[in-house]
């Protein structure tokens, strides 16, 4: 903990540095800052991956700074440097409410499920943190993950606030930008926007609704077929189904905006169409949208 907490972003080349073999104490720490400022990275995990460098771009555009996704002197200045980034947390008797044993990866097993939950009060803490949950374990080696004990975990902060006017998906970028009315930047996420064999909508679109802990309504001769599952299935609400903690409905017929299973995977592997973000950030967005929130598909 202490290691991060006191670990100098300075230190960090502005040019992105050949993949490591282990998390970076340093890059823990801008992650976590960058995520308190408004400019997500995805997971926490202590790796200066593309994510990273998206953010670091996202936070200059946000501070009105010329972009160029490099880490220099005026970024560190300006982040949010007030309060340790990892910090003890008391696990609770409500940390391990509602576990399920595993999640299988057939639908149709989904389906005869009450619920798609967590499958550990680790995973839990590790949505609830921004952590990518191999970085949460190492930072806790040995633990079991039970009710009184003490962990240590990420602090990004408190949701961002305001009242989304409009959003840009922009496909090649991989990333979600939010606007206020007055045009200013209030968020950046990093995303998955579609695939090479399902490609996102194009032009613009609007918000119809949000729905929170959705159930997914699978149907293969509407989006995609799944393993062998050739017949409608409904699978059960949960922040482990196909679009994880929340559905942004968009008027364009079965695309959305929504979470995932697999935060670790956002911006690394294709999407039906959709927009999807980690349930974190597609929980904060959701906040701020509202029907007739403008959704502009750009390359």
């Amino acid at each position: 903990m202490d290691a991060i907490n006191t670990a100098s972003i300075a230190s960090i080349p502005p040019e992105r540095p050949p993949e490591a073999p282990r998390p970076d104490p340093a890059i823990v720490h801008l992650q976590v800052l960058l995520d308190r400022a408004g400019s997500s990275t995805g997971v926490i995990d202590g790796y200066y991956g593309e994510n990273v460098t998206k953010a670091i771009a996202g936070f200059e555009a946000l501070q009105g700074l010329p972009v160029d996704g490099k880490l220099d002197p005026k970024i560190i200045e300006k982040l949010p440097a007030d309060k340790p980034v990892i910090e003890p947390y008391v696990i609770s008797e409500e940390d391990t409410k509602d576990l399920v044993e595993s999640i299988p990866e057939d639908y149709a097993e989904q389906a005869r499920m009450e619920h798609l939950g967590y499958t550990s009060v680790a995973e839990r803490l590790s949505e609830r943190f921004h952590m990518d949950i191999d970085l949460l374990k190492a930072l806790n080696p040995g633990s079991a993950f039970a009710v009184g004990e003490t962990v240590s975990v990420a602090m990004p902060g408190a949701a961002m606030e305001g009242k989304v006017k409009r959003i840009e998906a922009r496909r090649q970028a991989g990333q979600v930008l939010a606007f206020a009315e007055d045009g200013s930047l209030l968020a950046i996420y990093p995303a998955t926007i579609g695939s090479e064999e399902s490609p996102s909508p194009s032009g613009t679109h609007k918000v119809k609704g949000v729905a929170r802990m959705p159930p997914y309504e699978y149907n293969p001769k509407i989006n995609f077929q799944q393993g062998n599952n050739n017949e409608a299935l409904t699978l059960p609400k949960g922040p482990n189904g196909p679009v994880g903690s929340v559905w942004i409905d968009l008027t364009e017929p079965t695309y959305g905006i929504h979470g995932t299973p697999e935060p670790s995977l956002i911006d690394k592997a294709g999407s039906h169409g959709c927009i999807r973000l980690t349930n974190w950030d597609a929980e904060e967005l959701a906040e701020m949208v509202k029907p007739g929130v403008v959704v502009e598909f750009t390359d």
